[in-house]
C-alpha cells in the first residue's frame, strides 16, 4: 500500500479522448485528485463521478484536476462522460498497470464470492508530485465534498 508523504508513481496512459496524460503534465501547475474506481456506469461510480463534477470549479479555483481511472477502454470514458455530462479527466488502465502501481487491485469479497477488482481508491497528489493523502476503500457518496475539504487545507 501506499503511504503519505512519498512521490506518488507516475504514469502516462490515455483519456477519454485518446489524448496521453500524464503525472508530469500537472507537475508545478496543479494538484491532482486521483481516483479509482471500479468500472464506468456502475451506481456507486456514477454517484462518484457526477460529485466530482458538481465540485468542479471548487476544484479548480483551488488548482487541482480530477482525474478518474479504471480498466475500462477510451470509447467507454467517453461514452460515459457523454451521458452524465462528466467534467472530469478519465483515463483508462485497460492493462492495470497503473492499478498495480497504486495498489488497487485487490481481493474483494462479495456475497461470499472471491474476486479481484479495483478497490475504490482516492490518491491526492500536491503539485511536487507527493502524495499528501492517501485513501483505500473509499465510499461514494460524499467523498468528492470531503477531498474537497482535504484539499482547501493543503
Amino acid at each position: 500500500m501506499l503511504q503519505n508523504n512519498t512521490i506518488a508513481p507516475d504514469f502516462s496512459l490515455l483519456n477519454q479522448s485518446g489524448q496521453n496524460i500524464s503525472l508530469a503534465d500537472f507537475a508545478g501547475k496543479n494538484n491532482v485528485v486521483l481516483y479509482f474506481y471500479p468500472k464506468d456506469d456502475t451506481p456507486g461510480c456514477t454517484i462518484e463521478a457526477q460529485q466530482f463534477t458538481a465540485l468542479i470549479n471548487d476544484y479548480t479555483s483551488n488548482e487541482t484536476v480530477v482525474v478518474g481511472v479504471s480498466k475500462d477502454d477510451c470509447g467507454s470514458h467517453r461514452d460515459f462522460i457523454n451521458k452524465y455530462e462528466l467534467k472530469v479527466e478519465l483515463i483508462a488502465d485497460t492493462s492495470g498497470e497503473l492499478c498495480e502501481k497504486y495498489h488497487v487491485w485487490q481481493e474483494k469479497e462479495k456475497k461470499g464470492v472471491k474476486k479481484m477488482g479495483i478497490v475504490r481508491s482516492t490518491f491526492i497528489v500536491d503539485k511536487k508530485g507527493n502524495l499528501v493523502d492517501v485513501e483505500y476503500g473509499v465510499t461514494a457518496d460524499g467523498h468528492a465534498q470531503a477531498v474537497l475539504e482535504k484539499i482547501k487545507n493543503l
